[in-house]
């Protein structure tokens, strides 16, 4: 029998439905002091957003550009957050290339719970990692995906990045 090694996910499952807070972790997240970014994830800040690391992520790298105002509806985004959720998404992208070398991206955002939203009343774009042959048989046969490195691993690559723009 061959086993899949991944103690993290203890933390996962045993912690799954016991909220950190109450309220919006899009919210709460950013109004934490900036020296709890690492815990939080949180790779940048900038004016009208942030970005931070999918803390479930389908690839490792796999983040997310959050803008700060609280909405669900995408068209009530301003010119100016819109822009600068764009820019940023292209900013991650940039990094990313150069931090881990995927050779492809999904870039998108789920609009609303019937769309796939895990979090469908705050917006976010996520921008996913891909790699030939990173979708092999572990997620069609034994319903598990492989995250090939860390959580923290992937923020220090990505946080680097941004330190350097």
């Amino acid at each position: 029998m061959d086993h899949l090694w991944a103690p993290w996910r203890s933390q996962y499952i045993t912690q799954v439905d016991k909220p950190k807070r109450e309220g919006c972790i899009f919210c709460w997240k950013p109004l934490e002091d900036e020296s709890q970014d690492q815990e939080n994830l949180i790779v940048t800040r900038r004016e009208h957003c942030f970005v931070l690391m999918n803390l479930y992520p389908y690839n490792n790298g796999h983040l997310m550009v959050v803008p700060y105002r609280h909405t669900g509806d995408f068209l009530q985004l301003t010119p100016g957050e819109l822009l600068e959720c764009q820019q940023t998404l292209q900013d991650a992208q940039r990094i990313m290339r150069d931090a881990i070398t995927p050779q492809g991206f999904n870039i998108g955002m789920n609009i609303g719970r019937p769309a796939g939203a895990g979090i469908d009343q705050h917006l976010h774009w996520h921008l996913v990692p891909r790699w030939n042959g990173d979708t092999n048989f572990m997620p069609a046969l034994a319903a598990t995906k492989v995250i090939s490195e860390g959580l923290l691993d992937s923020w220090r690559r990505m946080r680097e990045g941004f330190a350097r723009l």
